[in-house]
């Protein structure tokens, strides 16, 4: 009986009840309870018993002086047979699903209620069969990682993984990925593999699979139906439009973030529109923005380039900035500094002779701004014209995390700082927008 002890444990075991048993529980009050035993984390009231209902749902029931429980059903055990790697349909696009781990690809671990990467590409595929509906499916396992772990080494893992598998002659890839960090391996990727054949799809889940308001499976048709059919050759994120269960949005890589701890509608375009809309239910694809770079001829005309930096770090401006972070950088050899900086590209004038010194030490400073929306303009105040003096490079209207990846991976192709401007000024993916329209801009309780 995992999880349970004591008397509750005593009670179970004396009724015959095993984890996965339907059962009917009555409480002193009256009420009665039925649905599947559970395990019981750690963190449970050693006098719960955890059932799952027949809405999905798991509820704890205190186990009090005059509880009765009742074994409607043994527990059933199926045999399961494991599903073909391969789920190939005559005539149907080949999407390739390359599984990185996250909660789209998760299940709560009930020794410590936590959520921990367990559900397999083939997994998915069986608990979705209307994937094979849409496209022939090849699945497989690069690495089983929450995102919060990536590093730019990943970055590179995957970007490398994803060329060999366009190279092998794919339809479409799609990337299951955590979310807390999924924007910045869609920027990682994007930079690193150009003129793409086919559209990379990354996508993920706020809710874990296992929980009846998951958002795993709809988020993966979605992702399946765009990277078959949409005719772009740009990585991209692929999930909720609105809390419902009705449409889906797929995000430009480079000019998407998350803007929600939870709601499953986290994931904003910043600075840009939406490439596409997906009604998956009935199948249907809108573009809804024709700024989109097409797909090349061939894998042949793929540049891949996916090296990082990692010696480059993200700051953030803050009244009392300390100076010293910087030159604690410079002095342990870091190669790159993107500031998040106030307003139009600020930070305070206490931090300007650190930053004059990084800059003549030969490490890149960008300046994004914290605002996210709207773009960095440095000529406008004093500040900022001080800072352009010294040789802080604008970063447009780059997000941050943009911003921070693409100069990752600029300074692992050169560290001549002239040569690193040049390249962080030059528009490689639609990572600067150069038209902002009004309708870009969100006006929340208007």
């Amino acid at each position: 009986m995992p999880g349970y002890s004591g008397k509750v444990r005593d009670l179970l075991e004396r009724k015959g009840a095993q984890v996965g048993a339907r059962v009917r529980i009555v409480k002193p009050s009256g009420v009665v309870v039925e649905g599947l035993i559970m395990p019981r984390h750690s963190f449970s009231s050693p006098n719960v018993i955890v059932v799952k209902l027949d809405n999905g749902y798991n509820i704890g029931v205190s186990v009090d002086e005059g509880t009765t429980i009742e074994v409607i059903e043994e527990r059933v055990v199926k045999a399961v047979t494991p599903p073909p790697r391969t789920v190939a349909h005559k005539g149907r696009p080949l999407v390739k699903i390359i599984s990185t781990g996250g909660t789209i690809a998760s299940k709560v671990e009930y020794e410590t209620g936590a959520v921990r990467p367990a559900l397999t590409p083939e997994e998915l595929l069986e608990l979705i069969p209307e994937l094979g509906e849409i496209a022939s499916i090849d699945a497989e396992v690069l690495f089983s990682l929450l995102s919060e772990n990536m590093t730019p080494s990943h970055w590179t893992s995957i970007a490398e993984h994803v060329a060999k598998v366009i190279r092998s002659g794919v339809d479409g890839v799609v990337v299951p990925h955590g979310t807390d960090t999924m924007s910045y391996t869609a920027s990682a990727l994007a930079f690193a593999l150009r003129n793409l054949p086919v559209t990379v799809v990354l996508v993920g889940s706020q809710r874990s699979s296992d929980r009846p308001s998951t958002d795993s499976a709809l988020n993966i048709v979605g992702a399946v139906l765009a990277a078959s059919r949409l005719p772009i050759g740009e990585v991209t994120v692929c999930m909720h439009s609105t809390p419902s269960d009705n449409e889906l949005l797929v995000h430009r890589g480079v000019k998407v973030r998350k803007m929600h701890s939870s709601r499953r509608d986290a994931f904003q375009s910043i600075n840009d529109l939406p490439i596409a809309r997906i009604d998956p239910v009935n199948r249907r694809i809108e573009i809804l923005n024709k700024r989109y770079i097409p797909r090349s001829r061939s894998p042949d005309d793929m540049i891949v380039q996916p090296r990082f930096d990692d010696r480059v770090v993200l700051l953030k401006a803050y009244p009392g900035f300390q100076a010293e972070i910087i030159d604690y950088l410079v002095d342990k050899g870091f190669h790159g500094i993107v500031l998040e900086g106030t307003g139009l590209g600020h930070i305070g004038v206490y931090a300007h002779k650190a930053i004059e010194r990084a800059i003549e030490s030969g490490v890149a400073v960008v300046m994004t701004t914290q605002t996210l929306f709207g773009r960095v303009n440095m000529n406008v105040y004093t500040t900022g014209r001080e800072l352009l003096r010294m040789g802080v490079i604008p970063g447009e209207d780059m997000l941050p995390e943009v911003a921070y990846v693409k100069l990752s991976w600029v300074l692992a192709q050169t560290r001549d700082l002239k040569e690193v401007r040049l390249m962080m000024l030059r528009n490689f993916v639609n990572e600067i927008n150069p038209v902002h329209t009004p309708d870009l801009y969100p006006t929340w309780h208007r």
